[in-house]
């Protein structure tokens, strides 16, 4: 294990990154085609946290164009080093609201909105920052787990409500981090429901959801934004 002065990683070497990607685009393509969908309609975020740039400059050649990290001062460091333009850069980890600013500086689309008071700081901060248009999701929480991030359910029409109001902020999607199970199929029920809730709230807008382990599950329900990590870098 090596140490970095601000972060920690896992020494790994990403000679197998080209064939992990080559793997998961095949699956991607195989799941769209079970249920009638085009796959090109699904957008891949290589989850890149815990990796250092070297990998990420690895993972650009092997032709990822979008990154997710699940912290600001990670992903700011990766970022600086690696160019703003280079890729796309998602953050999808809980935001603090005294990350805020740093967000709204460095990432293309911020997928974990879950408070009216969050979705206001961000608001401000673009006015403030000059910055245009800004892409979020709301993370919608389906199962309770104390442990995640989330907006409950039944807090998300006055959050949508909020958005849909904004200046700055674009209300594409929603997000979802389910419970893990070692079978993937017990994810479908909270995919099936997200689904539902876009359709209900915003016809036609994004789902960003499924992960390594369950994205091909996700897709089948109706998933656009998948987040893969370990499938890709591997373990870290």
């Amino acid at each position: 294990m090596v140490t970095h002065p601000a972060l920690c990683y896992i020494e790994w070497v990403p000679t197998d990154i080209a064939d992990n990607l080559k793997n998961i685009r095949r699956r991607i393509t195989e799941a769209a085609v079970r249920v009638g969908r085009d796959a090109d309609e699904i957008k891949l975020v290589a989850v890149s946290k815990m990796h250092p740039a070297e990998t990420l400059r690895a993972a650009i050649a092997a032709g990822v164009t979008a990154f997710g990290e699940n912290k600001v001062q990670e992903g700011e460091g990766k970022i600086v080093e690696i160019g703003r333009e280079a890729a796309e850069w998602h953050l999808i980890g809980h935001l603090q609201s005294n990350k805020a600013r740093r967000a709204v500086q460095v990432f293309d689309v911020i997928h974990s909105v879950d408070s009216i008071e969050l979705a206001a700081r961000l608001e401000r901060i673009c006015i403030n920052e000059d910055r245009d248009e800004l892409s979020v999701f709301v993370q919608v929480d389906l199962a309770g787990e104390e442990t995640k991030s989330g907006l409950p359910e039944s807090d998300l029409p006055e959050l949508v409500a909020y958005l849909r109001s904004c200046k700055c902020l674009r209300f594409n999607g929603l997000m979802l981090l389910p419970p893990f199970f070692d079978d993937p199929e017990a994810t479908r029920p909270y995919f099936n429901r997200l689904r539902a809730l876009r359709d209900e709230i915003i016809p036609g807008g994004e789902l960003s959801m499924g992960m390594s382990h369950d994205f091909e599950v996700a897709i089948e329900e109706g998933a656009t934004i998948v987040r893969v990590g370990t499938a890709i870098f591997g373990m870290r």
